[in-house]
């Protein structure tokens, strides 16, 4: 009995990831699939990050802050997907302590972050559509600096501040988490300790870092939404809502699944619907920020149009010169 409580009091140096554990006969399809979404994501943000940068067009603020949101998005698949892909590649499923805690503060500060410039984003179509005479002197070069800025070090504050009181936590014992990545709540719940006040610090902290922005993101969505609608005709109506319609699509799809999963009551039977909804804005949402923004954007796809044109040119220009020094 002494070994064994002397056993269970040990600290534990690694986690192990049971995600997709039970669907071994598919852990080479689901490596291709993975393999092909993060690819694509990677691909795809740099591209949107590349145009807004080159195309003199897309230098305004909201394709600043999308600009922001790509490579934010870049960042944010790439703290999951390569260690997944590597698990079912290779079958270990373990993660070092460390490794664990680095990968969920980058998450978590990457996620917190993707609220704020969500918040932003939304602010700058409120203030295009509701304020148009007022707007190039309120969402100025320095205004977009601050937002950006504010942004990324209130993401990283927040997650810092939260981690640091997850580090106190001891771990004795169980060391399996229920998830594909290191997720605050299953990590809590390994915990030894008493975890009553990691809880209400988690709660204190979401209401105080992410509830401010999704408040704004909302309201600025209801007032853009009412100025649209009093527009006369429907040619300004739709003209309107075309310049905040791909916005509106990716903050739905990255609230409505985060709040879907976290008001899921914690059950067993909706283990893998929890997961299957996790994948939903950690996975898909990255993949289809930069398709939502060239598809739906027609400033978007001509600066794409004349990039793809600039290469064909350079690529005859070439050839034609081989061709008269052979």
């Amino acid at each position: 009995m002494a070994d064994t409580d002397r056993r269970n009091q040990t600290a534990i140096t690694e986690f192990i990831l049971l995600g997709f554990g039970d669907l071994p006969d598919l852990k080479i399809l689901l490596f291709l699939m993975f393999l092909v979404i993060y690819i694509t994501t990677v691909a795809g943000n740099i591209l949107v990050i590349a145009l807004v940068v080159a195309d003199q067009h897309l230098h305004s603020p909201m394709y600043f802050f999308l600009g922001n949101l790509s490579c934010l998005e870049t960042c944010y698949t790439s703290t999951i997907l390569p260690r997944m892909l590597a698990s079912l590649l290779t079958g270990d499923k373990t993660i070092s302590f460390s490794g664990c805690f680095t990968q969920l503060y980058f998450f978590a500060s990457l996620a917190c972050t993707e609220c704020y410039l969500l918040a932003a984003m939304s602010y700058d179509r409120y203030l295009a559509i509701c304020k148009p005479l007022h707007y190039s002197t309120l969402m100025n070069n320095r205004f977009c600096l601050q937002l950006a800025a504010g942004s990324w070090l209130n993401g990283c504050l927040a997650t810092a501040i939260f981690i640091l009181f997850m580090l106190q936590l001891k771990f004795c014992a169980l060391n399996e988490i229920d998830h594909f990545y290191c997720e605050s709540i299953p990590l809590i719940k390994l915990s030894c300790s008493d975890t009553h006040l990691i809880i209400l610090l988690d709660f204190i902290l979401a209401c105080v870092f992410t509830l401010p922005p999704f408040l704004l993101t909302l309201t600025s969505y209801v007032c853009v939404i009412t100025t649209i609608l009093r527009i006369p005709s429907t040619t300004g109506r739709q003209k309107a809502f075309s310049t905040c319609s791909s916005h509106l699509i990716v903050v739905t799809i990255f609230y409505g699944t985060i709040m879907i999963v976290y008001m899921l009551p914690k059950h067993d039977t909706l283990r893998d619907l929890y997961e299957v909804l996790s994948l939903c804005y950690t996975v898909l949402t990255p993949l289809a920020n930069p398709l939502i923004y060239s598809l739906r954007n027609r400033e978007v796809k001509e600066a794409l149009w004349k990039a793809v044109s600039k290469c064909d040119f350079h690529k005859n220009m070439q050839t034609l010169r081989d061709n008269n020094l052979a």
